[in-house]
């Protein structure tokens, strides 16, 4: 870790020329005192950084200095395959990789070619926090180590035990068989199999992962398309699931999301969300709206919106039975 954060330091400096502790601190997403420690591990290895003190000072390599620093790791190799989402990076569990490499790709690059490409990336957006609606894009709440022992097992082809969390059910360790990882709207789903049966698991519902020893029973070659369009007809079919049509406030859009299996559509009207949204079964969506009070309204099936009522009715009486 310490080897690829120094890399990473002195690609930064040959980028930017010169660079204070602060700013290669947050770059490096470590302390100021971690970032002068590695410039005296830089310079007692023979690396030319100086620093230059003042108001604009900071530290800087000696110009001319040429390095051979840009092999790019299995990682960030990796990383660089799923860039073109750079949230798929964050998700399964590369920013930092992704980072690094881009680092690497850009010092490999001509000067001319550099001075070219940063303009470029300059004109360039892709996937911000929000839309034009001002909604966030959900973020989930993805440990590194549990992802990147999901992601060794997927590569590797073995077993994995997950602590998975199912919604409205107590977590549980099971045995499963990965296949692939997908992400969808910034979300991250494993595909395995368990006993046979095809399995989807999300992401931030596993609390820890184990790879086993033992190679995964899986087909040699995937589909990984196909298999998720497949999974997707299935879910939407089959089961006790629910689907609910409803209205939620934006500000509790996240909230909703995080229990709900999948979110169908989506549109917004008089400053709330309409929305298309899949539960577990109708216990599920029962709970999911009523933790969501009055911020939230479900549209259709008209059963829910009965068991809603009934529920409201039954904690008025309750709440009402003291009053004089």
């Amino acid at each position: 870790m310490r080897a690829d954060r120094l890399v990473s330091l002195v690609l930064l400096l040959r980028r930017h020329g010169r660079l204070s502790a602060t700013s290669l601190a947050r770059e490096l997403e470590v302390s100021t005192r971690t970032v002068l420690r590695d410039i005296e591990a830089l310079s007692a290895a023979g690396v030319p950084v100086y620093a230059e003190r003042g108001r604009h000072g900071g530290f800087a390599l000696l110009p001319g200095f040429q390095t051979e620093l840009t092999g790019l790791n299995h990682d960030e190799a990796l990383a660089l395959l799923v860039a073109g989402s750079r949230r798929g990076a964050q998700v399964f569990g590369l920013g930092s990789a992704l980072a690094s490499a881009m680092l690497k790709v850009v010092d490999a690059l001509p000067e001319s070619y550099r001075q070219t490409a940063a303009g470029a990336a300059e004109r360039l957006l892709i996937d911000p926090e929000t839309d034009l609606l001002a909604r966030r894009a959900v973020e989930e709440e993805l440990p590194d180590a549990v992802v990147a022992e999901v992601r060794r097992a997927v590569f590797a082809g073995h077993r994995l035990r997950i602590h998975y969390e199912a919604p409205g059910s107590a977590a549980e360790w099971r045995t499963v068989e990965p296949i692939g990882l997908v992400t969808v709207r910034e979300q991250g789903y494993l595909l395995a199999q368990r006993s046979g049966e095809d399995r989807t698991y999300r992401l931030s519902r596993i609390l820890a992962a184990e790879e086993l020893d033992e190679p995964a029973r899986r087909p040699d070659r995937v589909d990984l398309g196909r298999a998720w369009q497949e999974r997707g007809t299935r879910f939407r079919a089959g089961g006790d699931q629910v689907s609910v049509r409803l209205r939620v406030r934006p500000a509790r859009r996240e909230e909703l999301v995080r229990t709900a299996l999948a979110v169908l559509t989506e549109e917004t009207e008089d400053g709330w969300l309409l929305m298309e949204v899949a539960f577990q079964d109708a216990r599920h969506a029962e709970w999911a709206l009523w933790q969501l009070s009055t911020s939230a309204e479900a549209l259709e099936p008209q059963w829910l919106r009965v068991a809603l009522r009934d529920r409201a009715v039954a904690v008025t009486t309750l709440y009402g039975e003291g009053e004089k």
